[in-house]
């Protein structure tokens, strides 16, 4: 399957930041939306980062409760692995167990197209199981 298949499936919509919210305004948008991470896009478009809870939690723990007055631009992972609509799952699953890391922005034309977590890939790696067991099943009902 293809990244474009599942975010066909599960929508493109993707939370975002800009470099200056504040952490605690992040965190506000990571409950608004449900999510545990949000893309750092400053204001012409460009992705400036990703900032996952994770990263607040390490900052906290190094920093203190200051962090939480702070921009985003001084927590996020500037470094950010990304995939293209094109790309397999399978590719994705690798590269985010080689990098540990669970949200991947999809970019189509260098502009954001969406966003897997680890939770996606895993929901499609389980329905591909299901569908092999059917298939098995049915195989060997056959006779």
């Amino acid at each position: 399957m293809r990244i474009a298949d599942l975010l066909q499936r599960k929508g493109a919509t993707v939370a975002t930041v800009s470099p200056g919210t504040t952490v605690t305004e992040l965190l506000a948008g990571l409950a608004r939306h449900n999510v545990g991470a949000m893309v750092v896009v400053t204001a012409d478009g460009t992705i400036a980062g990703i900032v996952s809870e994770r990263d607040v939690v390490r900052r906290l723990n190094d920093h203190g409760p200051t962090v939480l007055d702070g921009p985003v631009a001084d927590i996020m992972t500037k470094l950010v692995a990304s995939c293209a609509p094109e790309d397999s799952v399978d590719q994705l699953s690798v590269l985010m167990t080689e990098r540990r890391i669970r949200h991947v922005p999809v970019l189509s034309g260098g502009r954001l197209a969406g966003i897997v977590s680890i939770g996606d890939v895993v929901k499609v790696r389980m329905e591909q199981l299901e569908q092999s067991q059917e298939q098995l099943e049915a195989y060997i009902a056959q006779g």
